[in-house]
């Protein structure tokens, strides 16, 4: 069977929509989560964007082990150097490159001829092969290039040494067929050169025309995590992946992602980001396994089949048998994760153990959601905790403003404020910013219960700006009030560090 080769790029097209900026050490996790998807190229970030990316890129270069790392360069020579150093650590590394072809684009955003266009990649392309083993050259718009103008770009980049060839769908213009007529014909002209599909969404047709690019012979894909990415989206990973899985009948390729890992890695980008999953959103949605019909509860009694072609286990949405509560110890959460198929190093079940004996000291029982919510969003305790919530009482009455009082520990100080404000959480918010002495401003927020019951475990995001900087703040807890409160402190943290 023919290998799909799978460059997630969730850290560099996916991160740079609105909403979805992490920061470094995010990134890093984010990073090592996609390690253990089995992605094959991971595609870092622009490290010529800024210092901070690439000091991330440089960060994540340096700890992938098995998965290759990348970084998208303009075709320019300070462009490719700054992805050198960054990529320089590398146990495997890739350079990017991009320079669009479609007349668009050449004549109102490059000012630049089609033969100025073709000396670009040809200099680019061969600078950058004297210092990467392995390039990449993408077409920016290429679905929206003149075809013979399209080929001929393909030919100098494979000429200066490019060994793989992107045919991006840049704004999500195209259609299936026109897709796969596409790769079969670059396919068919310039045989053993890996061809790789990067589809936009912009008209609800990112996956369906990944998997044209497939049947046309693309032999690797970008996608992105929960198909996040500029405006409408990118290839959603799990949902191609799963396509791909679902229709081995119809396709005859395999790839090498794990697919327990989907659901875990979905959810931590969920974590890191703040953006939500719309319920039906496929594979990863929370309806996706959920029936309410009569007739449809029925068929699944009979045979899960019936209404479900995926099997949830196989995605790591699983159930469990163990009880987990506050007297449970550490052994015992470490053969419920080991029943789950979860790997964690001692360091991290050492941590996970500490959250857990926080949560289980609340509810009656920890469930299974609650445990995979506690290991996605393992990467909270790793901000440094400048300030920390020691207590809050906050007073309410109907008509009036409410009054908070809130105890903020930072060292080895307790520092205590008050404040008044339109509501609960309007008072305590204000109050953090005077005992900080920040005027940080509140941009958004939202709350949802992640597990059922009374008990239900709760969490906030929220995201705050300052002085240009803005950062998403996460807290879990079965007090909403406290997990805003210490989602506003964590969010807090990230901008003061």
């Amino acid at each position: 069977m023919q290998k799909i080769i799978i460059l997630d790029t969730t850290l560099r097209d996916g991160e740079q929509a609105p909403g979805n900026s992490m920061l470094a050490y995010e990134k890093t996790e984010m990073a090592l989560q996609l390690e253990k998807l089995g992605v094959d190229v991971i595609e870092a970030g622009f490290a010529a964007a800024s210092p901070d990316d690439a000091e991330s890129v440089k960060q994540i270069a340096a700890i992938i082990k098995n998965a290759t790392v990348c970084s998208l360069s303009r075709c320019k020579k300070e462009d490719i150097d700054i992805a050198y150093e960054a990529l320089k650590g590398a146990v495997k590394s890739r350079l990017h490159l991009f320079l669009a072809t479609s007349p668009l684009h050449m004549q109102y955003k490059l000012e630049l001829t089609e033969q100025e266009v073709l000396d670009k990649i040809d200099t680019s392309v061969r600078y950058a092969r004297s210092l990467f083993s392995e390039v990449q050259f993408s077409c920016e718009d290429a679905t929206r290039s003149n075809r013979d103008f399209l080929l001929k770009a393909i030919e100098v980049a494979i000429g200066a040494g490019a060994q793989i060839i992107g045919i991006p769908d840049t704004v999500g213009y195209s259609f299936p067929e026109e897709i796969k007529e596409l790769f079969q014909l670059v396919s068919e002209r310039f045989p053993g050169v890996v061809f790789s599909a990067h589809c936009h969404n912009d008209l609800g047709l990112a996956v369906a025309n990944t998997l044209a690019a497939i049947e046309g012979g693309a032999k690797q894909i970008d996608c992105t995590v929960n198909g996040i990415g500029e405006r409408a989206g990118n290839t959603a990973l799990e949902e191609v992946v799963l396509a791909l899985h679902t229709r081995k009948d119809h396709y005859d390729v395999e790839n090498g992602i794990v697919l327990k890992q989907i659901s875990p890695t979905s959810q931590m980008l969920t974590a890191l980001t703040g953006t939500k999953i719309a319920a039906n959103k496929p594979i990863v949605g929370k309806n996706v396994f959920l029936h309410e019909s009569g007739i449809h509860q029925h068929g699944i009694l009979q045979h899960r089949s019936t209404y479900e072609i995926l099997d949830p286990s196989e995605l790591g949405i699983v159930q469990n048998n163990i009880v987990l509560g506050k007297h449970s110890g550490k052994h015992a959460l470490y053969e419920y994760l080991s029943s789950m198929d979860i790997r964690v190093s001692d360091e991290e079940l050492n941590d996970l153990f500490e959250r857990f004996k926080l949560l289980a000291d609340k509810k009656k029982i920890v469930t299974h959601k609650d445990i995979m919510y506690l290991i996605s969003h393992g990467h909270n305790v790793k901000i440094a905790r400048l300030y920390s919530l020691e207590s809050y009482s906050i007073i309410t009455v109907k008509g009036s403003s409410a009054v908070a009082t809130l105890k903020l520990k930072t060292g080895d100080e307790i520092k205590i404020g008050e404040g008044s404000g339109d509501g609960p959480l309007d008072a305590a918010f204000k109050t953090i910013n005077r005992i900080i002495g920040k005027d940080f401003m509140l941009l958004d927020w939202s709350s949802s219960a992640i597990t059922e019951g009374e008990d239900a475990l709760g969490a906030a995001t929220l995201r705050l700006e300052y002085k240009g900087k803005k950062v998403t703040g996460r807290g879990v807890s079965t007090d909403t009030v406290e997990a805003s409160i210490l989602a506003y402190v964590n969010a807090c943290n990230k901008i003061l560090q």
